[in-house]
């Protein structure tokens, strides 16, 4: 039997957990010895490398996180200790690799892969979006379902209190998380990193607003936008007039059971991933797209500039 082992690297999402889960079955199914790395690429460098049964994976498909851990090394970035972790997989025979995580996790796959001849296949798992090339990456539909909740109990106290309500939601320098929860939401306010705004164009419309009966404000914002969230409430409560709180989500948008499209996406994204290996594809991505699941080049991947869509970025006017 030829051994794989999977790793987790960067921020976890919900969906590694049931990745790991089907990971484990279907190697098996495919005659491969399945092995965890625990820690990320730290794991691969301290030799924290276990073969992986059906008793390591009972349970966890309902949970958050990752049973395995994740880590993001800064030794992995020095070449001695990458030669250190292509020892340690060489030791246990491992020639096949698996890793969810982010841009920067390819980026160090993809130099790992150029030094030492490791296959691989990278899953992108971030809540960000922020993955060119993918229109969807392993967590995001968990993270939006928790966005949405909050956004929802937020809006009875700002209802109750005629107030607005600043929810700041993760994302770096992307805005795909609070784009799409506005919309969902029906927030009066969304800013994001990739469109410009004007605070002060607003200023009339919202006055006249709270003249014709509006009692309260529901404001999304990316943690990327120009200005700080506090910044966005106090515009509220001095050029609006409305008293005005703050809600950072922070890590809570990371974590909480996996909904049925991220464990259902898990499933689909190991089977690919394992299928592209044994089919000989030895430096990929597997993205999925419009038309389904393809595979990518990590150079294309990871040197191509993130853009928002256009098309959903253009329901922003109305918000």
């Amino acid at each position: 039997m030829n051994n794989i082992a999977i790793l987790c690297s960067g921020g976890d999402v919900s969906g590694m957990n049931p990745a790991l889960k089907h990971f484990v079955e279907y190697s098996l199914q495919k005659d491969l010895t399945p092995y965890f790395v625990y820690d990320g690429y730290e794991g691969l460098i301290d030799n924290n490398i276990k073969k992986a049964t059906y008793k390591d994976v009972a349970g966890i498909i309902n949970r958050g996180g990752t049973k395995i851990g994740s880590a993001r090394s800064q030794r992995f970035m020095q070449k001695e200790y990458r030669e250190i972790a292509k020892k340690n997989l060489n030791m246990l025979n491992i020639d096949m690799l698996i890793v969810l995580g982010g841009d920067g996790s390819f980026r160090g796959l993809d130099i790992f892969y150029k030094e030492s001849g490791i296959k691989f296949c990278g899953i992108p798992s971030t809540i960000d979006n922020d993955i060119s090339s993918t229109e969807y990456c392993l967590g995001v539909d968990s993270a939006l379902n928790i966005i949405k909740t909050s956004i929802d109990s937020i809006r009875d106290t700002a209802s109750s209190f005629s107030r607005a309500f600043v929810i700041e939601t993760m994302g770096r320098d992307c805005g795909f998380l609070a784009l799409v929860s506005a919309l969902t939401s029906g927030a009066e306010l969304c800013l994001v990193p990739e469109k410009e705004y004007d605070l002060k164009s607003l200023e009339e419309s919202f006055k006249e607003q709270i003249k014709n009966g509006r009692r309260y404000f529901i404001a999304v914002v990316a943690e990327g936008i120009k200005d700080e969230s506090q910044d966005i409430a106090n515009w509220f409560e001095e050029k609006i007039g409305i008293e005005s709180r703050v809600s950072v989500l922070g890590h809570i948008q990371r974590g909480g059971n996996p909904t049925i499209y991220d464990r259902l996406m898990a499933y689909r994204f190991i089977n690919n991933a394992i299928d592209a290996l044994l089919e000989g594809k030895e430096e990929s991505i597997i993205c999925y797209t419009k038309d389904g699941f393809k595979y990518k080049g990590i150079d294309e991947v990871v040197n191509t500039p993130f853009v928002l869509d256009p098309k959903l970025l253009r329901f922003l006017k109305n918000i």
